[in-house]
């Protein structure tokens, strides 16, 4: 089968792209990939050398999140359709929403990976005001879901977000992301350390729950805390404590060594759609400390230790027991890992977007 695919090189998508291409690659199938947004950077192409079946096209056509880009979406639309009309794939699978409204025959999933309406939602406790800017966004996206032949989102979470915000899509399903168990090493000696991973200034990510307290383990930050817009770094709030290491962006392979020597991952986040660390921390057998939210409980049920939500006391509290408490932390650590393994391995998600995209050309044909 061909496959048309779409991605943006910022982030998870980019990852889960990695992770279901070069399963297909490996299964027999092609894919066209097309990616939109910024350019990827030089490392983030190596997996792609020598790894036939697959063309890559690079474009820097604006994502229908950023401000003021209809003009730029409506333009990659176009050069969508001409690249469907120029590769002629069996099917595209869209991971952004706007191009489930272009004009072809070829069918078209769409999967939604997050959105600014439910992320606002969860980060502000409240609606979002419209604009002229978000009422084009909403009209988009709804448009874009309710055009695809099949919609899938990574957690029922996300698919009940999309109908409260969008409208229920006709054809509907979840597939849990996955990754590949065998990237990450889960016999590793710890060091006792948390670890968390995620940008200081998103407040999506809210890390900052993890220094607003002296944790009383050490705890290591992987991320940015520079926002890109401003010249301000860490959160005003942080004192410099001596038990607290920024690292700063890392790499993948600089993380992957991360969680393998850290003991607990901790996850603050108070919006979600899914949230591919904590699967890549759990094939390392960290423990997971997360946010008590509805998605994570869907995503880990009793695998995780939970923190009342949004509360760095509570925060605190869970570390502190784990840091005291070795054979409590390590059966934690074992049970994510074997919930990553059974729920979130890559060869399962490419095995379930293979028989959609099956189903998606069989009912495209009988029409």
């Amino acid at each position: 089968m061909h496959v048309l695919m779409t991605c943006d090189p910022v982030g998870g998508v980019w990852t889960y792209t990695r992770e279901l291409v070069c399963g297909l690659i490996r299964r027999g199938h092609r894919v066209s990939l097309v990616s939109f947004g910024k350019l990827p950077e030089d490392h983030q192409l190596v997996w792609m050398r020598g790894l036939s079946g697959v063309e890559y096209y690079a474009t820097n056509f604006p994502l229908e999140w950023m401000q003021d880009s209809s003009a730029g979406v409506a333009a990659s639309m176009d050069y969508l359709e001409r690249l469907i009309s120029c590769v002629k794939p069996d099917v595209l699978h869209s991971n952004q929403y706007c191009y489930g409204a272009i004009r072809s025959s070829v069918p078209k999933l769409v999967v939604a990976h997050s959105d600014v309406l439910s992320w606002w939602e969860q980060v502000h406790g409240k609606a979002a005001s419209p604009d002229p800017w978000l009422l084009w966004y909403q009209c988009i996206v709804t448009t874009g879901l309710g055009d695809a032949d099949i919609v899938v989102a990574p957690s029922q979470w996300m698919l009940d977000a999309l109908a409260k915000h969008y409208g229920s899509p006709s054809k509907a399903t979840v597939i849990y992301n996955g990754r590949d168990p065998k990237l990450f090493s889960c016999s590793t000696p710890k060091t006792g350390c948390v670890l968390s991973a995620g940008r200081l200034w998103d407040e999506g990510k809210q890390i900052r729950l993890l220094l607003a307290r002296r944790q009383a383990i050490p705890v290591e930050i992987a991320g940015s805390y520079q926002h890109p817009d401003r010249k301000n770094g860490v959160a005003p709030d942080w004192h410099g404590d001596a038990d607290v290491k920024l690292l700063g962006p890392q790499s993948e392979e600089s993380l992957i060594r991360l969680y393998a020597r850290s003991a607990v991952y901790a996850v603050t986040s108070r919006y979600e759609p899914f949230g591919l660390a904590a699967v890549e921390a759990a094939l390392s057998r960290c423990a997971l400390v997360v946010n008590d939210i509805p998605i994570f409980h869907e995503l880990w049920g009793k695998n995780a230790v939970y923190f009342r939500r949004n509360d760095p006391d509570a925060l605190f509290d869970a570390i502190r027991t784990l840091g005291e408490d070795r054979e409590l932390c390590e059966d934690f650590a074992q049970r994510a890992w074997q919930r990553a393994r059974d729920w979130f391995d890559s060869q399962r998600m490419v095995s379930e977007y293979e028989a959609l995209y099956n189903e998606a050309v069989c009912r495209g044909a009988a029409a």
